[in-house]
């Protein structure tokens, strides 16, 4: 089977979540392959999951004084710092024989696709078996701090956290693979403010790409080893492609709607 990548690109966040959008609506109506897709953001941002309330577990102020933009994504979750990282996005339609119709199930087939490429790097990660671990620090509002069943982990820290939304005609799940971390970062960024006692736990309880590594690598080397770690685990072809016209088009659009004030602050399309 053939799907299309999306070779690593670097835009702003508020562009990415709009294009992960549009090939997702556009997968799941099988108007275009299923989609893999790898991508970082700069500027540095924050995202917040749908449901989250962007009041309680952002602090605005710090963010708009650093210039760090807020963007709420349409997939469930917890809020994430993006500054230096690698993000992956997989779009599928349904039904798929691939994928079961759950998303633990999803996340598991997923997370060992993560797991394989970055052995592909000499990194060791498993997949979480509790089925909800205590978050660093009480940290519940932080992605990282708090792994879920069929996350990823590297010595019992995480290194990618993950977020999915689920429509009848197909999924889309995106995640985080952290390159370098700052917890001092994050916690300044993200509410409740924390002490410093709990900033290290969260560093504890965190790791990074180049933590892990002897020495660092490009960013499209490690992109190449996590494509190899889905086409080998898939068993798939991956055909690098780009973005059709529709997609481009919804693109445009989509992107006003994630710099709105009433998508970010309340949800409101």
């Amino acid at each position: 089977m053939q799907w299309r990548l999306i070779a690593y690109e670097v835009n702003d966040f508020f562009e990415n979540m709009a294009i992960d959008e549009a090939i997702f609506l556009e997968a799941s109506s099988g108007k275009v392959p299923p989609t893999l897709r790898f991508y970082g953001s700069s500027p540095a941002a924050v995202s917040i999951g749908y449901f989250q309330d962007i009041k309680k577990e952002v602090n605005i102020g710090e963010c708009n004084k650093r210039n760090i933009g807020i963007v709420r994504r349409i997939t469930g979750g917890k809020a994430v710092f993006h500054c230096d990282e690698i993000t992956y996005s997989v779009a599928v339609s349904k039904p798929d024989k691939m994928f079961p119709a759950d998303i633990a199930g999803t996340y598991h087939i997923i997370s060992k696709c993560i797991v394989r490429g970055l052995a592909g790097l000499g990194i060791e990660a498993y997949l979480a078996e509790d089925k909800r671990m205590q978050p660093a620090g009480h940290y519940k509002s932080c992605c990282f701090s708090m792994p879920s069943k069929n996350e990823l982990l590297v010595d019992e820290r995480k290194i990618c956290g993950s977020a999915q939304i689920r429509k009848k005609d197909g999924f889309l799940q995106h995640g985080s693979l952290l390159l370098n971390f700052s917890a001092q970062d994050t916690a300044s960024l993200l509410l409740p403010r924390r002490s410093l006692e709990q900033i290290e736990d969260l560093n504890k309880a965190v790791t990074a790409i180049n933590d892990e590594l002897t020495a660092p690598l490009e960013t499209r080397e490690i992109c190449r080893a996590l494509e190899n770690g889905f086409a080998n685990e898939l068993g798939i072809e991956l055909a690098a492609g780009d973005l059709s016209a529709a997609e481009k088009s919804l693109k445009k659009s989509l992107a006003e709607k994630y710099k709105s004030s009433s998508w970010n602050l309340e949800g409101k399309k």
